[in-house]
């Protein structure tokens, strides 16, 4: 695998990488199926436990019929700090991950991927929990999980000037 051409803004702190994976409000997935690239933007959750992120989706579509055939993705979760007037420079951080994706059917790892998820995203999670998982919606729900199988991480946190 080729290494970062700016060494300077490689990140080598897996716990770096991980809490960016963590704060991304979102992650982007790019799939191929015969040659023909796909990329879907997914809210997420981070299992720390078992090095995975969790996302939901539709029973069907584009996305799942790819994924059937080839569960390989890349990823990337953006933190974005903003372009930085007058300097022509942008501040960010990304993690980015390459990953298989297994689509799950046992309704006790659904629960589980569903805690993760909206501990991740809510400011009360406890009450969407309590409202939101029911044993029909697990029932209903597509859980897609994605086991990392690399992990790496670039950022730009200071403006460089360079002619």
């Amino acid at each position: 695998m080729r290494g970062i051409r700016r060494k300077e803004k490689a990140i080598e702190s897996m716990e770096e990488i991980i809490s960016i994976l963590k704060k991304a409000r979102y992650i982007t997935i790019a799939m191929s199926l015969e040659d023909e690239p796909y990329l879907a933007t997914l809210s997420h959750g981070y299992d720390e436990d078992d090095y995975c992120i969790y996302f939901h989706c539709a029973q069907e579509g584009k996305k799942i019929d790819i994924l059937k055939k080839n569960n390989i993705v890349w990823g990337l979760a953006l933190n974005d700090e903003g372009y930085v007037d007058g300097s022509c420079d942008h501040l960010y951080a990304t993690a980015q991950f390459r990953g298989r994706v297994e689509f799950i059917t046992n309704v006790e790892q659904k629960r589980h991927a569903l805690e993760v998820m909206i501990h991740a995203l809510e400011s009360n999670p406890q009450k969407v929990i309590e409202e939101q998982i029911t044993e029909d919606s697990l029932k209903r729900v597509n859980i897609g999980r994605i086991d990392i199988e690399y992990m790496s991480g670039k950022k730009s946190k200071d403006v460089i000037i360079s002619l």
